[in-house]
């Protein structure tokens, strides 16, 4: 067990970030064994959820003409338009049936206001609106946070950053992580993360 002041921060294992899913990651079924195995070591495990209204703004098919992946601009700055994915109440939403959900004392739902995305567990993409994460983690005397999930080079990436940026020790468990790696946002992400001062390790 790893001392009381750490926790483990698992990031959308959602069955529409897996393999079948409308936004699927490569490969992001493989890792949910090695995460189900992490949450003995820790006093502190929290899961996040994308939890998105239909309406979503995030969402290409809310946008009339545009595709998917193509780049909007909103009022808090760029924004990804995704395929419609994690919509609330639905399968995709739910966390893939592999994943042990016993062991986290809280879920982080994220996304859930139509007018802003929300990438990291602590704020929405206005980098200004929090989730309360931070409030939990630093009741619970938490200081030192270990990040797993989906997808390394947004959600984890995001979350990670943000964790550093609040002070936290933050370590990214790469191989329990995959990536989307859209236009190099995995070497563009990886290079942020090291700059801010977050461990990558395998």
């Amino acid at each position: 067990m790893r001392p009381a002041n750490q926790a483990l921060i698992v990031i959308d294992v959602q069955n529409d970030f897996c393999p079948g899913g409308a936004l699927a990651v490569a490969g992001g079924d493989e890792i949910i064994s090695r995460i189900n195995m992490l949450m003995g070591d820790f006093a502190t495990v929290v899961l996040t959820q994308d939890w998105h209204p239909a309406t979503h703004a995030s969402f290409a098919a809310n946008h009339p003409g545009a595709v998917p992946f193509s780049l909007a601009t909103m009022p808090y700055g760029p924004q990804v338009l995704w395929p419609t994915h994690c919509v609330q109440g639905t399968l995709g939403a739910e966390f893939h049936a592999d994943l042990k959900t016993d062991p986290a004392q809280l879920v982080i739902r994220k996304g859930f206001r139509s007018a802003i995305d929300s990438y990291s567990a602590f704020f929405e993409n206005d980098r200004q609106t929090p989730t309360g994460l931070e409030g939990y983690l630093r009741n619970r005397g938490v200081s030192a946070v270990t990040l797993v999930g989906l997808a390394t080079d947004y959600c984890v990436a995001y979350s990670a950053l943000d964790a550093a940026r609040l002070g936290f020790t933050a370590t990214v468990l790469e191989g329990a992580t995959r990536a989307i790696d859209l236009n190099g946002s995995l070497a563009e992400a990886r290079d942020k993360m090291r700059a801010a001062g977050v461990a990558l390790e395998v």
